[in-house]
């Protein structure tokens, strides 16, 4: 069986959101446009995109707002834009950027912009990182929270001191805050709260929102409109934005609202790990509602465990292993979303003490 036809035999599923059928998704979505007298936008142009870019720039307290294809995209835009405007080509980034693991150079390749890693590849950014580069930098792209790395959020008197260095050095500081909404919970703040002192950001708009793609990238009018210019050129100026921003739209405000439940069922979860010592989790303490479980056991014995679980307790644990640093060790990412919510506390406990087993044996 493929991974998805396991997952769908599953009752106890630790990480996610339940993940909607297409036919489900799409009726779920024509009746909120019936009830609401949804129309298409037509490039961009319309009521619901154009009402709804405003409300989440008006989350993240900039002025303006606009619908993106991609994040990928977005983000490359933004900081080519962002050096231009200084006529400095250098972007800092951390090693574990978005930007350079996933997104296969597209800034080298397509000339964006020079990027130099900056800090260790194993921590959030300290200001003495920053400080540490004796280049004029045009950009420093920062990440909250930073995926790579458990979900780490850099510490808010760090994040006030990288602020004010790239305000004080004439920086644009972007973020890259595909996860933002998550990372309200473990900062105590406000969307708005973190975003202050950046020059822009980008917000996914299916992550944590559970939408069927797309972003949007907010920042000062002008700025946004010669990105929303940039991004058309690139070939993101797709006819109708409807489906994408229908998706989150009619989801939007009950996933926000869920935010702090799905971070006090992190917490718990971290305290039912206690009871498995031999299940590493990074972080140590919970900073946004995911995690990282670093295993002792090789990444093909981890898929196997997983799926051995899946077919015999209908149990799915994760989706996806990686390779750890030593020799036969892997780790794991958990979001904790909808389907650990609607777990017992039982349940939790159980699947963990399965899981538990299975790797000592």
């Amino acid at each position: 069986m493929t991974d998805q036809e396991l997952l769908a035999r599953c009752h106890t599923v630790f990480t996610s959101h339940r993940a909607r059928r297409p036919a489900e998704m799409f009726a779920a979505m024509g009746e909120w446009c019936e009830a609401n007298g949804v129309e298409h936008d037509v490039y961009g142009a319309g009521e619901l995109i154009e009402s709804f870019e405003r409300k989440v720039a008006a989350l993240l307290g900039f002025e303006a707002a606009v619908f993106c294809v991609s994040g990928t995209m977005t983000q490359v835009t933004a900081l080519r834009l962002a050096c231009q405007d200084r006529g400095r080509p250098l972007v800092a980034l951390h090693p574990t950027s978005h930007i350079i693991v996933h997104e296969r150079s597209n800034y080298q390749l397509l000339g964006h912009f020079n990027a130099l890693q900056v800090g260790d590849r194993n921590r959030p950014w300290t200001v003495c990182d920053l400080q540490s580069v004796p280049d004029r930098l045009g950009a420093v792209a920062l990440e909250i929270p930073m995926r790579e790395i458990g979900g780490q959020i850099t510490p808010w008197y760090e994040l006030e001191a990288i602020k004010a260095y790239c305000r004080e050095r004439g920086t644009h500081l972007h973020m890259d805050g595909a996860r933002l909404w998550e990372a309200q919970a473990g900062y105590g703040k406000t969307a708005a709260q973190i975003a202050a002192g950046f020059d822009s950001v980008y917000v996914s708009l299916y992550k944590g929102i559970g939408g069927l793609g797309g972003a949007m990238l907010a920042g000062s009018r002008e700025f946004v409109a010669r990105a929303s210019e940039w991004m058309k050129r690139q070939g993101g100026n797709v006819i109708h934005r409807s489906p994408y921003v229908v998706a989150a739209a009619m989801q939007f405000d009950e996933r926000l609202a869920a935010m702090p439940a799905y971070f006090e069922r992190t917490k718990f979860l971290y305290e039912a790990l206690r009871a498995h010592p031999e299940i590493r989790v990074n972080p140590a303490e919970p900073q946004a509602n995911m995690l990282h479980l670093h295993l002792p056991v090789s990444r093909e014995r981890a898929l196997a465990i997983r799926n051995q679980l899946a077919e015999e307790n209908g149990i799915w644990m994760f989706n996806r292993a990686a390779h750890g640093v030593l020799p036969d060790t892997s780790y794991v990412e958990l979001y904790i979303g909808d389907n650990m919510l609607g777990l017992s506390n039982q349940q939790v406990r159980d699947g963990l003490a399965l899981f538990a087993q299975a790797l000592a044996a």
